[in-house]
């Protein structure tokens, strides 16, 4: 299941955020988006867990938790609609 991490600090890394998942089972990529322009955080990226059932675990222990001193919104992702 591929999901939707939002709100987070643009300190976070891609092992940071893989490391806060793997709490709850297998994760198979993590990775923060970045600004192509700046190479800054843009506050969001996506987990890729191969279990649904760790994945809906983690969507729900996670969801509304402070980290890193903001409130994260994690659900799973919606695809992506076309430009």
């Amino acid at each position: 299941m591929n999901i939707y991490c939002g709100n987070l600090t643009y300190n976070t890394t891609d092992s940071d955020l893989r490391s806060t998942f793997e709490t709850y089972g297998q994760v198979a990529s993590a990775a923060v988006i970045m600004d192509r322009e700046t190479g800054r955080s843009r506050g969001f990226g996506f987990v890729e867990m191969p279990n649904d059932g760790e994945a809906r675990a983690a969507i729900e222990a996670l969801n509304g938790q402070n980290v890193g001193g903001r409130n994260i919104v994690i659900n799973e992702a919606r695809p992506r609609r076309g430009r």
